[in-house]
């Protein structure tokens, strides 16, 4: 267990523990808690220092797994410190064969799985160095103690409370003696001795069992009802009988007026010494939820996957030509949001799903202007440009990736503002590492299976349990609801329902191209992550698999007899952007249907198409007759179209039939025109040529605009783009993963300190780590006379940085103001200027 051989001394403080480590557990200590490594420490005793630190030890408890937690709030209460066997009897209870105590008492795993598991997670605690010391002296780290000890401050995970000497601390001598006497045992002649004789008769079970014996039923009831926890009780001012009996025996305690606790040793002998009422040693397993072939969850992920890449470029296509204004704040308008969800066909959260994730991607980015609005990007022009199956891959990088959110759409922040799409305060540094964690659960069931997403959200509170609302920011917490407490639970739900949109699953279970998002076991670090190169692979190998499964593009539609067109499948480019030129999108899914009408025909003619050109494409592109009211409808609409010319007087109309101005002119809808006639085939008003159109429009003609020179004007889609932007870089949460570069520097920075921390030497500092202090003259004259003799020096060094560190070197040369010498703690020749050197001392003889 703790790896010294039999009879070793055992380590009198953490920085000795760690000095005994060699560099690989080093190096997994700095990778398991990198906000070690900022800046990275001079030496060992600095490491074990910030290893203590309340921050540290707060963030690496959060991330250790549910039996791991257990195990170090057993060790909290035990006694400090503490032997292996006595830390399995609090897990596992003392007698693992007896029957389990109050109701619901039990264990996930039973004693056999407590027993299995508690070396594993004694190593896990040794490892992240929030426990040193042998197995027969177990210490947890002060910090952690002070975190996890039950107190009358705070409550506990376990549900236990304070010990008997902690609550009787502010207790009159007086009446401490009186419940010594009357638990039957002898006064002594001072409170300590009395408290320490009190707490021994709890923790001795045999004196225990016989104090109890005597106990009224009633008595025991309450006890029942405490010893699981919340051990807090509240009586009057003159309790009831069966409350005295356990209040003259210090079964219970008074920590407040009105307000008694069960002792920590009294509980802990009432749940047969366990300090949890359910150890929970084995992970919880993914259930199936249902099973499919793999072919099926495949094409269905495909055909989604499909799906997101056209939701995404109908999106920048309806913001073609600016898109919405952005809010002062930053981010969408609700009522934009709501718009974009209505042109999408798809419910506000998922509307703000895919704006997220095209903004993620890089394709949809504000303009900067002084109005500022959302636009696509450059970028979208070239995205656009490539196969489904590349356009994919892209998406699907941005969302394995991206620290932002849109599950917090509509949501309020902790200062209870309301957070929007493409908004500040949607990063959530864990979204990346959950979203990896539950496909890798995915991978791990069979192919084709589903899981059920509650056994997924269990798993991932075992593996790491969710952050209490206890104050002081404590973990764990009895009474505590997990979902309203557990944002990872949060983001692993929205995972599972994104996954799906996105085509990633298929009928809820991990598709081909999926899995292999995951990445090949050799690109994974320890951490089962993919770097960049990595990710990059595994998406291009990704897009590979799925590129055959997605339909190819079809080049007709079905046209119908009520003015509909139905394509049973994916559209070539060139026939889905003129088909959306001329008929409106009624309805999408695995077919889409569009409608042709009067306006959707007119738009066709202003973008310069002509009658002929569009019976011509219908012709060519429909794998039905065209039906005859199509037909009519395309004629009848041309017919007309142009007839009415409008141009800039400010504006004015235009037609050989001046009937038709006559008509114009008598229809009272026009009277806010104030059109007056200029000849008799010209009209003219002062409004805009634009407002003239779409009054006359809504009057039921069908007017065209015209060039300065009299000819059509043909209404062609600017595309407005932003400026080159890049897409928003994730937010990681706490320091970053450190490299195995880094680690192997790290390591070698801290053992180089750490020697010349520790090497013996003829004067010492006043303060332990203080560096050595000499005046120039006196540093340049041992400095010379060490070259002459070969002595080895240590040396206090202030880099240009500011830096201090401690070195042992070997001088070989002391010229121009410079020292030459071998550095034993960086085990390489080095100069040093000597005016950076606070001082020098020799080394002990026998070092």
């Amino acid at each position: 267990m703790s790896g010294k051989p039999p009879g070793s001394t055992p380590p009198r403080s953490l920085a000795e523990a760690l000095r005994s480590r060699d560099d690989a557990s080093l190096a997994e200590l700095l990778r398991a808690r990198p906000d070690l490594l900022a800046p990275v420490p001079g030496d060992l005793t600095q490491l074990a220092t910030r290893a203590g630190t309340r921050a540290s030890v707060l963030r690496a408890l959060e991330r250790l797994d549910r039996f791991t937690q257990q195990v170090a709030e057993a060790l909290a209460v035990a006694p400090d410190p503490a032997g292996y066997e006595d830390l399995l009897r609090l897990v596992r209870g003392a007698d693992p064969g007896a029957p389990e105590d109050g109701p619901g008492a039990g264990s996930d795993g039973g004693a056999g799985d407590v027993e299995r598991a508690l070396p594993r997670a004694v190593t896990v605690l040794r490892e992240q160095a929030l426990l040193w010391g042998d197995d027969a002296h177990l210490r947890l780290v002060r910090t952690a103690r002070e975190l996890l000890t039950p107190g009358p401050q705070h409550p506990s995970p376990t549900g236990l409370g304070p010990s008997v000497a902690e609550t009787t601390a502010g207790m009159s001598p007086g009446r401490i003696q009186q419940i010594v006497t009357t638990a039957g045992l002898a006064t002594t002649h001072d409170s300590v001795s009395a408290v320490a004789a009190l707490a021994a008769v709890f923790e001795d079970r045999e004196r225990m069992d016989a104090l109890l014996a005597e106990a009224p039923a009633a008595s025991l009831e309450v006890l029942d009802r405490l010893v699981w926890g919340p051990p807090y009780g509240q009586v009057t001012a003159e309790p009831a009988a069966r409350l005295r009996w356990l209040l003259d025996r210090g079964l219970l305690l008074p920590t407040a007026p009105g307000t008694v606790v069960l002792p920590r040793e009294v509980a802990l002998h009432l749940r047969g010494g366990r300090a949890h009422r359910t150890p929970e040693p084995l992970a919880p397993a993914v259930r199936a939820l249902a099973e499919h072939r793999p072919q099926v969850v495949d094409a269905t992920a495909a055909g989604q996957a499909y799906m997101a890449v056209t939701t995404v470029e109908d999106l920048l296509r309806d913001w073609d030509e600016g898109g919405p204004a952005v809010l002062r704040a930053g981010g969408l308008s609700v009522r934009d949001l709501k718009r974009t969800a209505v042109a999408l066909d798809v419910s506000e959260p998922v509307a703000a799903f895919w704006v997220e994730l095209a903004y993620t991607a890089g394709l949809l980015a504000a303009d900067g202007q002084a109005d500022e609005r959302y636009a696509a990007t450059p970028a979208y022009d070239e995205w656009v440009e490539r196969s489904p199956a590349e356009r994919w891959a892209t998406l699907a990088a941005a969302w394995l990736t991206a620290t932002r959110t849109a599950g917090l759409v509509g949501g309020r922040d902790p200062k209870d503002r309301a957070l929007s799409a493409l908004g500040p305060g949607l990063d959530r540094g864990a979204a990346p590492e959950v979203r990896h964690r539950v496909l890798a659960l995915l991978a791990e069931l069979p192919v084709g299976t589903a899981p059920a997403p509650d056994s997924v959200l269990a798993r991932l509170r075992w593996e790491r349990p969710p952050r209490s609302a206890v104050a002081g920011g404590r973990i764990g917490g009895p009474g505590s609801d997990p979902l309203a407490e557990d944002p990872r639970g949060r983001l692993a739900r929205w995972t599972l329902d994104q996954a799906e949109l996105l085509g990633v699953t298929g009928r809820g279970a991990l598709s081909a191209h999926g899995r292999e998002l995951l990445g090949r076991p050799d690109e994974r670090d320890v951490s089962g992550a993919l770097d960049a190169d990595a990710l990059a692979r595994a998406v291009g190998r990704a897009a590979g698999l799925l590129g055959p499964l997605i339909p190819h593009p079809l080049d007709h539609v079905l046209l119908q007899a009520d003015l509909t067109a139905v394509a049973p499948g994916p559209l070539e480019r060139p026939l889905a952007d003129t088909l959306a030129v001329l008929a409106d999108v009624e309805s999408k899914g695995g077919a889409t249907v569009y409608r042709f009408t009067p306006a959707s025909v007119r738009r066709a003619l202003d973008a310069g198409r002509t009658a002929g050109d569009l019976h011509a494409f219908l012709a060519t592109h429909s794998r039905t007759p065209v039906p005859q009211p199509l037909t009519y409808l395309i004629d009848d609409v041309a017919r007309r179209h142009g007839q009415l010319r409008i141009g800039a007087a400010s504006a004015y109309v235009r037609c050989d039939d001046d009937s038709v101005l006559g008509e114009i002119l008598a229809d009272r809808r026009a009277q806010g025109l104030r059109l007056r006639r200029l000849a008799p085939t010209v009209l003219a008003t002062q409004a805009d040529p634009a407002s003239l159109l779409d009054q006359l429009r809504a009057m039921g003609f069908a007017p065209a605009a015209e060039t300065p020179d009299g000819d059509v004007m043909i209404a062609r889609i600017h595309a407005y783009r932003t400026g080159p932007r890049t897409p928003p870089e994730p937010a990681p949460e706490g320091p970053p993963r450190p490299d195995d570069i880094l680690l192997r520097a790290a390591v070698r920075a801290v053992r180089a300190g750490d020697l010349a921390a520790t090497a013996p030497r003829k004067s010492v500092p006043e303060q332990p780590g203080e560096l050595p202090r000499t005046s120039p003259p006196e540093t340049l004259a041992t400095m010379q006379a060490a070259v002459m003799t070969g002595q080895s020096l240590w040396i206090g060094y202030v880099s240009a940085e500011g830096a201090a560190s401690q070195r042992v070197i070997a001088p070989v040369r002391v010229e121009g103001g410079y020292v030459t010498g071998y550095d034993h703690t960086a085990d390489e020749v080095r100069t040093y200027p000597l005016h950076r050197i606070t001082g020098v001392a020799e080394l002990a003889d026998d070092d």
